[in-house]
């Protein structure tokens, strides 16, 4: 009986054609389950990919998918100038103090922000040091921003009354 050399080689070369038709996934979910109601059951997974999506008159499903979402970076332009601000006590209990080492007269205003962003006090900075009373606002922190004479933001810093 004579064996063919050709075969193994046959053999090898249709394992690696087909193995680019073929495709397979890998899913690591992090949850599922099963949800039942009035209209059906049906049984989910979290973390798999799209394999599949079902249209119909009153919508579309797509089964097995992981949705996308994007991250965004939030920033403040802050306008450079040329002084040094400081607040203090820091935290404050009555009396917090706003200080500016190069205060040229320039046109300041300060505003203070709840932590919902609402606006509690504003007011305009006339000198190298401005107090601001603190006294009645609850214990929590609160957020100064300083803005120059064209509304654009210079520094803002985080307050905590206790």
């Amino acid at each position: 009986m004579k064996k063919s050399k050709s075969r193994p080689f046959k053999l090898l070369i249709a394992v690696l054609l087909l193995g680019n038709f073929t495709q397979a996934q890998e899913s690591s979910n992090s949850s599922g389950g099963n949800a039942t109601g009035n209209g059906g059951n049906v049984s989910y997974s979290i973390g798999q990919v799209l394999y599949t999506e079902n249209s119909g008159n009153s919508g579309s499903i797509n089964q097995g998918v992981q949705h996308t979402y994007e991250i965004y970076t939030v920033s403040i332009d802050e306008t450079n100038l040329d002084i040094s601000l400081t607040a203090f006590p820091n935290p404050t209990t009555e009396n917090l103090t706003l200080q500016i080492n190069d205060f040229k007269n320039k046109k300041l205003i300060y505003q203070l922000f709840d932590i919902q962003g609402k606006l509690i006090y504003n007011g305009q900075i006339i000198e190298k040091q401005t107090k601001i009373n603190t006294a009645n606002l609850p214990n929590a922190s609160y957020f100064i921003h300083l803005v120059n004479q064209e509304n654009k933001k210079v520094q803002s810093f985080q307050i905590i009354k206790n």
